[in-house]
């Protein structure tokens, strides 16, 4: 297994699965910390700077009280447009990256561009973890899913994943990445025209993930032990910013999950994650079902961002 100090976290497409269980191992060590609201000194002298190009809520948040609890420093922007990357003279990213490694230790970036943090990391002398890059990957917030499976679950193998959605979407992206290590299988639903690239696919095969797509959630839920859901009512996430108009679309049947449908056709065992925010693919009473796990899932983002930042630091091995 690789070691993890000094590494970029760009992607899950190059995870082994024992650099999965070992991010996990060490979430476990950490855990206690974030569940009772206590800081530890492990990273008392490294600094976190984040740069978020694109708005965040649970990721940037979590991300830095993850390194409070650590007891390291935070500093950074939420909003691009603040600084001169994002106001008239459009900074460079590498222009950015090689000022922002003097303030920090490590750097966190979400951003509109696809590959964005990737260009970073190869101007960058500190580690850079991805929190978003457009439709591109999203290695944390998968790696927090994960997480919080193995902690529901007890396992991630033997185990079929619903994912339900845009299938453009980062998330989805890594999550099928992710699940080529693992003994599982994936059953996609999305609209035709959110459904996985044909590229990806060849991807995906080369890499030997087990996934088929259905055309309808009511028809396979029932068979779910995750079921993984993002919006198909979304922004853009090749722009910076996007405002809500005063047309919004609906989530068709198909493809959204409520109370009702998981009472009368999902597994009593199955569980329901979504990264969130979300519209109407997920009903509010589902918050109140066996199933929902979402609100722990933004909880344990926390621990799990807690050992990518002690790993890549040195504080764990």
């Amino acid at each position: 297994m690789r070691s993890f100090l000094g590494r970029d976290i760009l992607t899950l497409r190059d995870f082994s699965r024992e650099e999965f269980f070992r991010v996990f191992e060490v979430a476990n060590d950490l855990r206690r910390y974030a569940v009772n609201r206590r800081n530890t000194d492990l990273l008392k002298n490294k600094t976190l700077l984040t740069a978020f190009y694109q708005p965040s809520t649970r990721t940037r948040l979590s991300t830095e009280a993850a390194m409070h609890r650590l007891g390291g420093a935070v500093l950074g922007f939420s909003d691009a447009k603040m600084t001169r990357a994002g106001d008239f003279y459009q900074e460079s990213i590498k222009d950015t990256v090689l000022m922002l490694e003097s303030y920090g230790d490590v750097i966190a970036m979400r951003h509109f561009q696809e590959g964005a943090p990737a260009e970073a990391a190869k101007w960058a002398s500190v580690p850079v973890i991805n929190c978003g890059d457009g439709w591109g990957q999203h290695p944390t917030q998968v790696l927090t899913d994960l997480y919080t499976i193995l902690l529901e679950r007890g396992t991630l193998d033997g185990l079929t994943y619903l994912l339900i959605g845009d299938m453009r979407m980062r998330t989805m992206h890594s999550i099928l990445h992710a699940l080529s290590q693992f003994d599982a299988e994936a059953i996609v639903i999305s609209p035709p025209d959110m459904a996985l690239k044909p590229e990806f696919k060849a991807e995906l095969d080369g890499m030997g993930t087990v996934y088929r797509e259905a055309p309808d959630v009511r028809e396979v839920i029932g068979e779910a032990d995750v079921i993984y859901l993002e919006p198909v009512v979304q922004a853009d996430y090749t722009q910076s910013r996007v405002e809500r108009g005063t047309e919004v679309g609906r989530t068709p049947p198909e493809l959204q999950v409520t109370g009702e449908l998981l009472r009368t056709r999902a597994r009593r065992s199955s569980i329901v994650l979504h990264s969130l925010p979300r519209m109407d693919e997920l009903l509010p009473d589902v918050d109140e079902t066996r199933h929902q796990r979402y609100w722990v899932e933004a909880s344990n983002g926390v621990s799990l961002r807690m050992a990518l930042l002690a790993l890549v630091l040195g504080a764990a091995e």
